[in-house]
């Protein structure tokens, strides 16, 4: 049978209320006593539960993510990030996941307005300026990843620089016919990254040619996947003429477009965009997106803000991206 802190209060020698003061950080405790508690809770394998702590305290010491396709490679890491500033406060993470197919301002609605959590993490959400204000009658702290609004505090990245950056380096490599791995077209951050790759090729007099926006038949995960990519490559290599180079919308995208052509025995140079640890061990040339760093970040953010609901500025960060050059690119 599970130990309680009537087991701790027992063997301890010390009242309910005292061993309560101490799991709560609550209240004047001995510190002699206070170590004797945790000692004997240690002994008897009693760990409070996050959510029982924080009864006490008026807390839930529960966070809330909010992401629409919990599957995605990019998720997993700014999922860690999260975890990293969780748990050394003691502090468990939900995640929900909100549908793409659905109303995605009722969705988030529903969950907000029942206040199950202290605060909630909006991962690439990516809803409208006049959605977010609307979220502000609820009074609950939030914090925005991979988006941006004047309202809450957010961390975002410059997906628009990052697409400038990938294809102009091909560009001054000498190449000129560059097609553009991409996925569901709809996709808030891929409409920036194609917003860079054409600045790129306005700044190199070069026409923008819509037949080079390519992309698989399969739309899971919105088209972040290795099938998609691999869909998309044979695609690429089928044209007349092929192209002379790749920019892909993401490492795991590029996965499948590197199988696709290493099956049709053609390597054409290819520039891809997330920097996932499996690039390096593949070779991926890629544009660094700090996704840990990212998660990090905005839990912190979002704690500060729960902490310190009105005293605390409300913070942007946007970060800037970073090419890394690997052998794939250098074909």
């Amino acid at each position: 049978m599970p130990k309680t802190i009537y087991d701790i209060a027992k063997e301890a020698n010390v009242s309910i209320a005292t061993v309560s003061r101490v799991f709560n950080n609550s209240g004047s405790v001995k510190e002699s006593t206070r170590e004797k508690i945790i000692q004997i809770a240690d002994d008897l394998g009693y760990h409070p539960h996050a959510y029982a702590q924080g009864l006490a305290s008026k807390r839930k010491n529960y966070i809330m993510m909010l992401v629409p396709v919990m599957s995605n490679y990019f998720f997993t890491e700014i999922l860690k990030g999260a975890q990293g500033v969780l748990a050394k406060h003691d502090i468990e993470l939900s995640i929900v996941n909100i549908k793409q197919e659905l109303h995605k301002l009722e969705q988030v609605e529903q969950i907000l307005k029942r206040k199950w959590a202290d605060g909630y993490l909006l991962a690439s959400l990516h809803l409208s300026e006049a959605d977010l204000q609307k979220m502000e009658r609820f009074h609950v702290p939030i914090s925005l990843l991979d988006d941006y609004s004047p309202c809450f505090d957010s961390v975002s990245f410059d997906n628009e620089a990052g697409g400038y950056m990938a294809t102009s380096y091909l560009l001054k490599k000498g190449f000129r016919r560059i097609a553009f791995i991409s996925g569901k077209s709809d996709s808030i951050p891929l409409t920036y990254r194609v917003s860079g790759y054409r600045r790129a090729l306005k700044e190199f007099e070069l026409p923008y040619d819509e037949t080079l926006i390519i992309s698989g038949e399969s739309m899971d995960r919105d088209g972040f996947t290795e099938r998609a990519g691999y869909e998309a490559m044979q695609k690429v290599l089928n044209g007349d003429p092929v192209p002379d180079a790749i920019f892909c919308s993401s490492d795991i995208k590029a996965l499948g477009a590197l199988k696709a052509m290493d099956d049709r025995k053609r390597h054409l140079p290819i520039v891809s965009y997330d920097n996932l640890s499996i690039s390096e061990y593949v070779g991926l040339s890629t544009i660094h997106q700090p996704m840990y760093d990212m998660g990090f970040q905005a839990t912190k953010n979002l704690l500060k803000r729960i902490n310190k609901p009105d005293n605390v500025k409300i913070c942007n960060q946007i970060h800037t991206p970073r090419l890394i050059i690997r052998p794939s690119s250098e074909v």
